[in-house]
């Protein structure tokens, strides 16, 4: 829509330095000397979606955690309701010296804003704030609209199901809207159909009661880093599939429809691997990286630590060993009994001269949106009218938590529409988002409310 283009253009640059402002603040969740950022974030963001247009902007305090905020425009309760979910909270930046420039000093290079939060997702939710403003001023908002904007979602969302289950009538609407998410590109526009689920863990090893001198003891007692590396080295074998008895059993294989469907996309595997800079590309046997990364579970090392690692040498054997391992899964696993497999499997595949205590840390069920449903046939439709070309289904790698608590609650379906892509260095130093993709995504968001209002 014409009025939605000369909006947007007018205001641009604007709408970026909003963005680049609420970057700025380093609402990291995980770290407790945040907690006031974090509240500052969160009244931040209640303030842009009232500079928006929201009628009502609620910031609601958790115990224990930090707050989520709560926005809506309400035009008329016959009109259906779109709910936007995102989340402010973004990853600890570490390591600081692989970046470029400072992680919460936003700053634009060749097109792109790199900062912490810039994709994930300040920058994708912020979108949708802007989008509800083009509509507010063009008086084209043709249904209702509600925000929860979260955070915690970098830390497993510990506190939302409580939220949900206590506010379904505050939350109450005909589909869930999430920008948290990538597409393959700008030339390939595509919309994920699906995200794994998730199971974290942290392992502890202890070997002796105490460090010990390497030369003294070294050769005669078990070294917990030694045994560790073994332990996570032993969960694969040769063909990179995983040896954990039953880790499969609740696997949905994907048809050979579904997988040739996925082998449409565009992927460049020499480009993938260059960008990375690695010279060969790892995984199970008998898939292609893109299944790899969409249709297969998988477990990963997060972080391995123990004994002495500041500067210099100090000849040690360790005490403890520890290690985070995250393991993605698929439909129809679940993640209370995946992390009961994994936990199991390590004490019993420890040695006797060792003791193995696990923990989880968070976890969140996969989750499959429907081709079917009126939003994704809005999405679809949306993405198609500002790309011109029909997005293509894809199954993403990551995990996004809450999308089954959601439905389960609330008894709605989710779609994703995300603008972000594989590439922006999501979690890792210099985290990037695209200004193409921005305002990209602030152009076609309209036109899904459009579209599912037609629907509905």
């Amino acid at each position: 829509m014409q009025a939605w283009k000369d909006y947007q253009e007018k205001n641009k640059d604007r709408f970026l330095n909003e963005l680049l402002d609420l970057l700025r603040i380093p609402s990291v969740s995980a770290k407790k000397e945040h907690k006031a950022d974090m509240e500052r974030c969160a009244e931040a963001v209640k303030q842009r979606l009232l500079e928006a247009g929201a009628d009502k902007v609620e910031i609601y305090p958790l115990e224990g955690g930090h707050p989520i905020v709560y926005g809506e425009k309400i035009i008329d309760p016959a009109k259906p309701t779109v709910l936007v979910y995102g989340h402010y909270d973004v990853q600890p930046p570490e390591p600081l010296e692989l970046w470029k420039s400072g992680p919460f000093e936003p700053t634009i290079i060749d097109g792109k804003i790199f900062a912490r939060g810039s994709c994930d997702d300040k920058g994708q939710f912020y979108m949708h704030v802007k989008a509800l403003e083009t509509l507010v001023q063009t008086n084209t908002l043709s249904n209702n609209i509600k925000f929860c904007i979260e955070g915690e979602e970098e830390v497993g969302s510990p506190n939302l199901g409580k939220f949900v289950a206590s506010h379904k009538e505050l939350l109450k609407a005909d589909c869930i809207l999430i920008s948290d998410s990538a597409m393959i590109s700008l030339e390939t526009p595509s919309i994920d159909i699906g995200v794994r689920g998730l199971s974290y863990i942290e392992v502890e090893v202890t070997g002796p009661n105490r460090d010990l001198h390497s030369g003294v003891y070294g050769g005669a007692v078990a070294n917990p880093i030694t045994i560790l590396a073994k332990m996570i080295a032993s969960l694969h074998d040769e063909n990179n599939h995983i040896t954990i008895p039953g880790f499969y059993d609740d696997v949905v294989v994907s048809t050979p429809e579904e997988r040739d469907l996925m082998a449409r996309a565009p992927f460049d595997e020499k480009e993938y691997a260059e960008d990375l800079g690695v010279k060969e590309l790892w995984g199970e046997k008998g898939y292609t990286t893109n299944e790899r990364t969409g249709i297969r579970p998988t477990i990963e090392l997060n972080g391995i630590w123990g004994g002495y690692t500041g500067e210099g040498a100090k000849t040690v054997l360790p005490s403890k060993a520890f290690a985070k391992i995250s393991a993605r899964l698929v439909p129809n696993q679940q993640s209370d009994k995946m992390t009961e497999i994994l936990i199991n499997h390590l004490q019993k595949i420890a040695p006797p001269y060792v003791t193995v205590k696990a923990s989880l840390h968070h976890g969140g069920e996969p989750y499959m949106t429907p081709i079917d449903s009126k939003a994704y046939k809005a999405a679809a439709k949306a993405m198609e009218t500002t790309f011109g070309k029909t997005p293509i289904p894809v199954r993403g790698g990551g995990s996004i938590p809450i999308c089954a608590l959601f439905e389960k609650e609330l008894g709605i379906k989710i779609v994703f529409m995300g603008f972000g892509l594989d590439s922006d260095n999501l979690h890792s130093p210099n985290e990037k988002f695209n200004l193409a993709n921005f305002y990209k995504g602030i152009e076609t968001i309209p036109y899904f409310h459009q579209y599912f209002t037609e629907m509905s």
